[in-house]
């Protein structure tokens, strides 16, 4: 391994992640991930042998790595063995884990209300932000990322630009939410960023929304562990429990999967709780023929 060589095949790493179009976030996490691998082999990966390849996989599991982690990793590494050194005998030797499949937290709609009001301010900014991303089930990313053009108005419909996966989508815009986003900007006058930052340039970080959605959290005396993607699980949990079809569902949350939807389908607690229990049908049926 030269001083030249190690520099050049991170360069090339670079520009395939570029040309997949990959984020600069994701870039991030797969450099990461890269440079782990490199300091466990002590040499280049592109020379990295299916049995370093498998001591890898072994040092991780004996340090306790979770299967999330674990499984990007592997994801890195195939990308890397399939793009930028292409060394398919590699993928043969890796070996994901299987991860618990946990559902998710979910607040009640009485719970939801005591956050809104517990919003901080000063004026309604995270009332609005946090009001957006329940009534319209966006992620915290997507909520921070709104433009004031993005609010459509006369087709009540919300426009997420570039969400998850750099894909398009809209969700629908509410009359209540419609209102308190009026109120909000006649008080704020944002232009450009419906929820800009302390600069007004960029918008607020998604790290000022979670901080914001912490304090109001304990202001609602929510002892729940929550956070701001909660309100997305809570608005698919609520429609889900109103009726509304799961797969209309998986459109307004954006999700390739059908799959990934109906884990909402197990925290639906008024949709199990309305179902009759055959017992009782059983039970009715023989007091109905006595």
């Amino acid at each position: 391994m030269t001083d030249h060589y190690v520099p050049k095949l991170r360069q090339r790493f670079v520009e395939d992640m570029q040309i997949k179009g990959l984020q600069a976030k994701t870039q991030t996490m797969y450099l990461r991930a890269m440079r782990d691998f490199t300091r466990f082999l002590g040499h280049a990966p592109d020379s990295a042998t299916p049995e370093e390849l498998r001591a890898f996989q072994l040092d991780m599991k004996e340090r306790g790595v979770g299967a999330p982690t674990f499984n990007n990793r592997l994801t890195v590494l195939s990308f890397f063995y399939a793009t930028t050194c292409p060394r398919p005998e590699m993928k043969r030797h890796m070996r994901y884990q299987r991860a618990a499949k946990k559902i998710p937290v979910v607040l009640s709609a009485e719970e939801v209300s005591r956050i809104l009001e517990a919003a901080p301010g000063p004026g309604l900014r995270y009332r609005a932000a946090f009001s957006v991303a329940y009534g319209g089930g966006l992620r915290a990313s997507e909520v921070t990322h709104l433009k004031v053009g993005d609010i459509d108005s006369d087709r009540m419909l919300i426009r997420v630009d570039q969400g998850k996966g750099r894909k398009d989508r809209h969700v629908m815009l509410s009359p209540s939410l419609l209102e308190l986003l009026r109120d909000y900007y006649r008080e704020a006058r944002p232009a450009g960023w419906m929820f800009p930052g302390r600069n007004r340039v960029d918008p607020i970080s998604t790290k000022q929304f979670n901080r914001a959605f912490g304090v109001a959290r304990d202001f609602a005396e929510i002892k729940k562990k929550v956070s701001p993607h909660t309100l997305r699980h809570s608005f698919a949990t609520h429609l889900l429990e109103g009726g509304t079809d799961i797969r209309v569902i998986q459109v307004l949350l954006g999700h390739a999967k059908l799959e990934t939807t109906t884990i909402y389908t197990k925290v639906a607690t008024k949709t199990i709780q309305d179902v009759t229990s055959p017992l009782d049908l059983l039970v009715n049926r023989e007091a109905g023929s006595g």
